[in-house]
């Protein structure tokens, strides 16, 4: 179910380097989120850019939403100006999250840049703590570390300039450890960050017999499946069907999407 909500800015304030955190007051979104869902958010000051734009729900609860973001186009830069007070116009929460940690299984979250916000209530209503690979290009870009190590997982970071944590992308942390384990069938990962990464992993746990779900990146300019311009081509038993980001997923697990070459 999915809500339109006029939310009340509750607190925009910067968050860690080119990152920014806005915080809305919006109890109708809120109550409804799951973990891996998303909104969609009417920027003001946007002249005649009338679509919204989509973004992972990083915190929820009864009294509203959190988004977690990063200053990279004219929509963002725009969201710069919105201020404590102002009313903004959301729909959420759109599409499908996460599944629930299967029974016995043991929970991997991977992310890269600010993927991580998509996956923090997805490590806050697991049931078991594992292990979180994050991965960014400095870091700067790895962010919400002690707010996950709070929840109890073992956060091991990635840079790619080897400022923090493992040189390297986050598959030179994953692939060490990952073959040191001895049921890596048992594995289930969370995945969210920029496609080459969310291949990557799919690809492995296609390899070696494990559950990987993953958040599509893609382009959700309706977010409710009208505009059809977040398609993927996803498996079926007799061939392959399109299949819409927005409202099909974003979460999609790896042995279900087919890779455009």
């Amino acid at each position: 179910m999915m809500k339109q909500e006029k939310a009340t800015v509750a607190g925009h304030d910067n968050f860690q380097g080119e990152y920014r955190i806005l915080r809305l007051a919006a109890p109708a979104v809120g109550s409804l989120v799951r973990p891996g869902q998303f909104l969609e958010l009417m920027v003001p000051r946007l002249g005649e850019r009338i679509l919204r734009r989509p973004f992972s729900i990083y915190k929820a609860d009864a009294q509203g939403v959190s988004i977690l973001y990063k200053t990279v186009g004219r929509g963002t830069d725009a969201m710069r100006a919105i201020k404590p007070g102002d009313k903004v116009d959301i729909v959420g929460p759109l599409g499908n999250g996460f599944p629930t940690l299967g029974s016995g299984k043991v929970p991997v979250l991977v992310a890269g840049g600010y993927g991580n916000a998509a996956l923090y209530l997805k490590a806050k209503e697991s049931p078991a703590k594992g292990i979180a690979f994050f991965g960014g290009r400095t870091a700067q870009d790895i962010l919400c570390v002690e707010e996950f190590e709070a929840l109890g997982w073992d956060v091991r970071p990635t840079t790619d300039d080897g400022s923090l944590g493992t040189k390297g992308l986050v598959t030179a942390a994953f692939d060490p450890w990952m073959a040191e384990q001895e049921n890596i069938q048992a594995l289930e990962l969370f995945v969210c960050g920029p496609n080459p990464m969310l291949k990557a992993m799919g690809d492995r746990a296609i390899e070696h017999g494990f559950t990987a779900w993953l958040s599509m990146d893609k382009n959700m300019a309706c977010g409710v499946g009208a505009c059809l311009t977040c398609v993927i081509k996803r498996r079926t038993e007799t061939g392959w069907e399109w299949a819409r980001c927005c409202k099909d997923g974003p979460v999609f697990e790896s042995r279900e999407i087919i890779w455009e070459r």
